[in-house]
């Protein structure tokens, strides 16, 4: 008995690392503690990313743009404050104490339409400091508090608001979503003892997945909040194929054994499982739009941890709860469907054809599908309280689409006509620069003045003025201009304020007290414009349009904006930035992005299945119904004319390719498995009955997941990947259970011709005696057999086998301590490359008869 338990050869270095992870479980459960508590602190360390423009390719005119904008000028903080249900005079009244606020720099507030009307005020309240400066959100927590007593709305970009909102939200999703996974789980389960087995490995791996997000230095809002869900969604799988696998070990075997080579089995299964599932997301790594590729990276860590979680954590879990196991077993509620296997063997060739033509319809329609780059467009499920302000906004007052043009400083005069220029276009409301910002006395600052100009507007002495204007010209170095009279000299109202206040500051020149009054609140209220408007190589000017945020009239208006800049300074980079210019820059993306992701998916998926499979043939046949899937999944929005983020479509399609391929790779594993031994329609039969378990539990949790997300978020990005995740899941579920077994019936022959292997057997093993024979056999076994084999036989062998489990066995008449229902046991355990029936099989790939 001792020589039956040595490993067979090529098999005893994966026990023997099983065993090792087996029984040092207790090792492993204090690693595991000791991440947990690590990550519970960790977690807080992660900085979240909430703008969308940063994840725009470097060379895109508005990540350049920004960036340019963040080094030449200062942003202050604002807030927008609606006070609804007051009078005028009231309005004017809270005003004057907002004014009075620490912090606050100025109040904009009239009796014009754009500040009141129907009884509501908008205050446009602009703060001292910088938009990145805390102090910002100090005064912004007095203008809050100030207003809280009114029928207030406030909306301001100041804080992380939106994505605090946005977490509650997922919280709520992600308790939702456990709830549901419980409910599957005792449904599909054998015994209640195994949900808190599957949830304590998926909640480790989570938590640690969590915690170390922080290595990544950055994640965009849409990983922080979605890849917990759809971890759980895409990986919960792993765990029940090793639990599924202890199951059926554990019917002949004790619970340590059972579960060391439960697991010898279940690696090589689960990791070829997850490697079409990391092919679609690592398709999202190649897009322009970065955004993708911090999605596809912090999924791919979930699901690497997911893995080590299931591989290190499980084994010991099962040890640990075994007994439990055993003891809470209960009766199977999934029941078998062997009217779906009927349905498709009569109806194999009405709808498999009938398929390929609705798929050509879906890739024509789904390319009309009307995408945005933008948020104007959309409405999601859930108004959050900054929505819902910002909602109020919209109706009562008419708020304007924003530009802001960045060109080469120095040039007043060109900015004054490129500012002129664009407000005679129709598209334009309205232009803010340096070159037509009202000063004083009726003159912009950037107007040149005459020192008796000069003296006039400040009613001094022409004497003093025209010293004032020597002494800049000095300064400047226009000495010329000193010897020749300084009657015509013209220097820009803004620069000459504010050298005489240098001057003044350095106490070179005195003034009055009424005339330095008027000096600090002019050198205050330039030194403001100045910094948002002049930078030391750039000045920004702010285009107001009378267009929406995202059409294809407000992307061609952009282009001409450039066109009308161009005239005036020639070939040096102007910059366009803003909602519409970040719109424009995602729809160039997505064209590039689109097809990247597509061809990537493809590519990755189809090697995994050539792998798997061994065949050129099966790989195109389930690749057509998930990119079917994917099709018919995207022509639902353009029917229904329902605009859908672009960013739903490039995530949704990699998943969707990556993991709902699973199904059908579930289906025809064990197709070609059975087809070994059985004839089509008992086989078909079978495989469906066998695979509506795995498919159902996996496909409820992500479907699930996917609606839970796309209902209850009021993120658009977040809302629509959600929606179409659900929606796809849930149309891939349905293609793989009632169209994907017509087409493997179709298509048998396909399959046969394409297979890689050889006619011939490539290696031939000949024994004779009692043995045990795990994996696919082609030759003579005392008879023909073509097929995946797991038995003990007595005879003759003289077949190639693919995986050489072929374990000899004492003969039962020769050695009296034979027992062959042991044998059989042993032969089991030691076996590497088993597949069992109960589980779809890789080398499952026996050509039909």
């Amino acid at each position: 008995m001792e020589e039956e338990k040595k490993p067979a050869s090529g098999n005893g270095f994966m026990l023997k690392i099983c065993g090792f992870i087996v029984d040092k479980r207790n090792l492993f459960f204090l690693i595991y503690i000791i991440l947990a508590v690590f990550s519970a602190v960790s977690r807080n360390w992660v900085h979240v990313e909430n703008e969308i423009s940063k994840y725009l390719p470097a060379d895109s005119e508005t990540r350049q743009g920004l960036d340019l904008m963040e080094e030449e000028f200062v942003t202050y903080g604002s807030v927008s404050v609606m006070v609804a249900n007051v009078s005028y005079e009231q309005g004017e009244t809270i005003r004057d104490g907002l004014e009075e606020i620490e912090g606050v720099f100025s109040v904009d507030y009239d009796d014009t339409t754009a500040h009141y009307t129907y009884g509501s005020a908008l205050y446009n309240v602009t703060f001292d400091y910088d938009q990145n400066d805390d102090r910002c959100l100090d005064s912004l927590d007095l203008v809050e508090q100030y207003v809280e007593k009114y029928d207030s709305y406030i909306k301001t970009d100041l804080g992380d608001t939106q994505s605090e909102l946005i977490n509650e939200e997922m919280q709520t999703i992600s308790v939702i979503v456990v709830i549901v996974v419980v409910t599957v789980l005792l449904l599909t389960s054998q015994a209640y003892a195994e949900v808190p087995v599957l949830l304590i490995t998926f909640g480790s791996a989570a938590l640690v997945q969590m915690g170390t997000n922080f290595l990544l230095g950055t994640i965009s809002f849409v990983s922080d909040s979605v890849t917990i869900v759809l971890q759980l969604a895409l990986s919960v799988d792993y765990a029940v194929i090793l639990l599924n696998r202890y199951k059926e070990e554990h019917q002949t075997l004790a619970p340590r054994e059972a579960t060391i080579v439960a697991l010898s089995k279940a690696i090589p299964e689960i990791s070829g499982s997850s490697l079409t599932t990391m092919g679609g997301l690592i398709a999202m790594m190649f897009m322009q739009f970065k955004m993708g590729a911090d999605m596809g990276i912090v999924l791919i860590k979930a699901i690497v941890l997911s893995l080590i979680s299931v591989f290190l954590l499980m084994p010991g879990i099962i040890m640990l709860f075994s007994g439990l196991m055993d003891k809470t077993k209960h009766k199977n509620f999934i029941p078998d469907i062997p009217f779906v296997g009927k349905f498709a063997y009569m109806s194999r060739y009405i709808i498999a054809p009938a398929f390929l033509v609705i798929i050509c319809f879906a890739y024509v329609i789904s390319g009309k599908c009307p995408y945005v780059y933008g948020y104007s467009k959309i409405t999601p499920p859930i108004i959050n309280s900054v929505q819902v302000a910002d909602n109020m906004q919209k109706e009562y007052f008419d708020t304007k689409n924003m530009c802001a043009v960045c060109v080469p400083a120095g040039d007043y005069s060109a900015e004054a006509q490129l500012l002129k220029e664009l407000e005679s276009f129709e598209e334009v409301d309205s232009t803010v620069g340096l070159a037509n910002t009202e000063a004083i006395g009726g003159y912009n600052l950037t107007d040149r003045l005459t020192p008796r100009q000069f003296s006039e507007l400040l009613d001094i002495d022409y004497e003093i003025a025209e010293l004032v204007y020597a002494a800049y010209a000095v300064d400047d170095a226009n000495y010329g201009k000193v010897i020749n009279g300084l009657s015509g000299y013209g220097v820009p109202l803004i620069d000459m304020f504010m050298f005489i206040y240098k001057e003044v500051d350095e106490g070179y020149v005195t003034l009055d007290a009424d005339l330095m009054e008027t000096l600090e609140n002019a050198n205050r209220m330039m030194n403001f414009a100045k910094n948002q408007l002049q930078g030391e190589n750039y000045s920004r000017m702010l285009v107001y349009l009378n267009l929406p945020e995202e059409s294809d009239e407000t992307f061609e208006f952009i282009d001409r904006i450039h066109e009308i800049a161009a005239k005036y300074y020639g070939d040096a980079r102007v910059y366009v930035v803003g909602q519409s210019v970040s719109d424009y820059d995602l729809q160039k993306c997505f064209d590039r992005d689109n097809r990247v992701v597509n061809i990537v998916s493809i590519l990755a998926v189809l090697a995994v299945l050539l792998f798997t499979f061994k065949s050129a043939g099966m790989p195109v046949l389930l690749i057509i119904v998930i990119q079917g899937s994917i099709w018919i999944n995207f022509s639902v929005p353009s029917i229904q004319n329902d605009y859908l983020f672009f960013l739903g479509y490039l995530i949704v399609s990699s998943i969707q390719m990556g993991a709902n391929i699973d199904y059908a790779i579930v289906i025809a594993s064990r197709y070609t498995e059975l087809r070994g031994s059985m004839l089509r329609k008992e086989a078909i039969i079978n495989t469906m009955n066998l695979s509506f378990p795995t498919i159902i539990t996996s496909g409820t949790m992500l479907a699930v997941a996917g609606t839970l997300i796309g209902r209850m978020t009021s993120d658009c990005a977040i809302y629509g990947i959600g929606k179409c995740l659900g929606r796809g899941t849930i149309i891939s579920i349905f293609i793989t259970m009632f169209v994907l077994p017509q087409i493997l019936l179709v298509g048998d022959k396909i399959i046969e011709k394409t297979a890689f292997v050889m006619n011939m057997p490539v290696r031939t093993r000949t024994a004779v005696g009692t043995m045990r024979i795990d994996g696919l056999v082609r030759g003579h076994i005392d008879g023909t057999v073509n097929g995946t084999m797991h038995a003990v036989v007595k005879g003759n062998v003289s077949a190639y086998i693919d995986s050489e489990a072929i374990t000899e066995l004492p003969d039962e008449e020769t050695d009296p301590s034979f027992d062959s229902a042991e044998g059989a046991e042993t032969g089991a355990a030691l076996s590497q490359s088993a597949n069992d029936p109960g589980e779809g099989s890789p080398d499952a790939n026996a050509l039909p008869q």
